[in-house]
C-alpha cells in the first residue's frame, strides 16, 4: 500500500488526515475501505467535487469497493422545476440500497445532506418485485404503476415511464440503467427482458426484477388526501388558487412538487437516518463554512419566493436541516476530517518499495 491511513476505532472515534493533496484523499480512502468493512460516507463541497472524487475512487478501488452517489436535485431551492428523471432514479436507487449497505462508499455534496427526505419506510414499502412465472393482472398493475408515480407513454425512453401494447408491458424502473419488457401469456409473466430504448431491441433475460417508486413523494389516494389536509392547515386562503394544490388533487405531480415533500408525510428523515450506525463520515475541514454558505443561499431564495400568494412555500426549516442540527447529527458518527495543514503526526506517503 502507498498510504497507511488510520481509521476510527471505539477509542478514537474522530480522526484527522493531514496534508493529502490532489488525488491523495481518494487513494487513502480506497485503501481504508479495502481493509475496513464499514460504509464510508464522503461529504464534498459540491456537484463538481462529487463527480471528480467518484471517478478517482472508482479508479483507485478498481472494482473492489461498492461505490454509491446521492446526487443533488440540480434545481435551485424553491424552483418551479423538478429534477430530471435520471437524477430521481439515481437518488431512489441509493435510498433503497443504503439501509442494507454494510461496506463501500457513498459520495454526497454538502448542500444535499441538508435536504429533508421521505421516511425510510416509504422507499422500502413502495418497492415491489416481479418474478417470471407469477400472475400479473395487467389493468391492476397499470393502476399500481400510476399510483407509484409512473407515467404512461407511447414509447418508453426515460426512467419512470411505462407503455402497454397488447400482451407486452414496457417499463423503465427507477434505479435501473435500462428499461424492461415484460411478456405476458394471459396473466402469467412469460418473459422479462431488458431492451434498448433507442432501437427497441430486446436484450438479456431476467428471472426477477424490482421496481422502485417513481418519485420521492407518493401520489396514491391516501397520500393525496393527507397532502390536501396538511396544505389547508399550513397555508391560509383558498387552496384552489394554487396550481400545486390543484395538480396534486388530480393525482398529478406539478413541477417543483419536491419542495412540498413534508406535506406528504407525518415525519421526514435525513440522509443520516438511512445510514448504518457504524458508518464513517469523511469531510473537509471547511465543511462547517460550506454548510453556513449553503444555508444562507437557501434563505435568500426563500425571501425572493415567499411573497407569491398563488404559490405559497414552506420555510427553510421545514424543507432543510440547518447547520447547527446537522453538526449534531455529524457528531454521532465516527469521522475523518481532511485537513490541508501539517500536523506533528501526519499521514505521509510511504514509498511502495518499503
Amino acid at each position: 500500500m502507498l498510504l497507511k491511513p488510520p481509521v476510527p476505532t471505539h477509542r478514537e472515534r474522530k480522526l484527522r488526515w493531514h496534508q493529502l493533496y490532489g488525488s491523495a484523499p481518494a487513494l487513502a480512502l480506497a485503501e481504508a475501505m479495502h481493509s475496513d468493512p464499514r460504509l464510508y460516507v464522503v461529504i464534498v463541497e459540491g456537484a463538481r467535487e462529487l463527480e471528480r472524487l467518484s471517478a478517482e475512487l472508482e479508479f483507485f478501488a478498481a472494482g473492489a469497493v461498492s461505490l454509491l452517489t446521492f446526487p443533488d436535485w440540480e434545481v435551485l431551492p424553491y424552483e418551479l422545476f423538478s429534477p430530471l428523471p435520471d437524477i430521481t432514479s439515481d437518488r431512489l436507487r441509493t435510498l433503497h440500497e443504503l439501509p442494507a449497505a454494510r461496506s463501500g462508499c457513498l459520495v454526497v455534496a454538502a448542500d444535499t445532506i441538508m435536504q429533508r427526505l421521505p421516511p425510510r419506510a416509504y422507499v422500502q414499502a413502495r418497492a415491489f418485485e416481479l418474478t417470471m412465472g407469477e400472475t400479473l393482472a395487467l389493468e391492476a398493475f397499470r393502476a399500481r404503476l400510476i399510483e407509484a408515480g409512473y407515467v404512461s407513454v407511447s414509447q418508453v425512453r426515460s426512467p419512470g415511464e411505462f407503455a402497454v401494447r397488447g400482451s407486452l408491458l414496457d417499463v423503465f424502473p427507477m434505479g435501473s440503467a435500462q428499461p424492461l419488457r415484460i411478456d405476458l401469456f394471459d396473466e402469467e409473466i412469460e418473459a422479462i427482458r431488458r431492451f434498448d430504448p433507442d432501437t427497441q431491441r430486446s436484450l438479456d433475460s431476467l428471472e426477477q426484477v424490482r421496481l422502485l417508486p417513481a418519485r420521492e413523494v407518493p401520489l396514491d389516494s391516501d397520500a393525496v388526501r393527507e397532502f390536501r389536509r396538511r396544505f389547508r392547515t399550513r397555508f391560509e386562503g383558498d387552496p384552489m388558487r394554487t396550481g400545486v394544490y390543484r395538480g396534486v388533487s388530480e393525482g398529478l405531480a406539478p413541477p417543483g412538487i419536491e419542495f412540498y415533500l413534508p406535506l406528504f408525510f407525518e415525519t421526514t428523515d435525513t440522509l443520516f437516518d438511512y445510514l448504518p450506525k457504524n458508518a464513517v463520515l469523511v469531510h473537509d475541514a471547511a465543511l462547517h463554512g460550506t454548510l453556513i454558505r449553503d444555508w444562507q443561499d437557501i434563505g435568500h431564495r426563500y425571501e425572493e419566493r415567499r411573497h407569491d400568494v398563488e404559490r405559497p412555500i414552506l420555510t427553510p426549516d421545514e424543507l432543510f436541516v440547518g447547520p447547527d442540527n446537522l453538526e449534531k447529527q455529524l457528531e454521532s458518527f465516527n469521522s475523518i476530517t481532511l485537513d490541508a495543514f501539517k500536523a506533528d503526526l501526519e499521514l505521509a506517503v510511504t514509498p511502495s518499495s518499503q
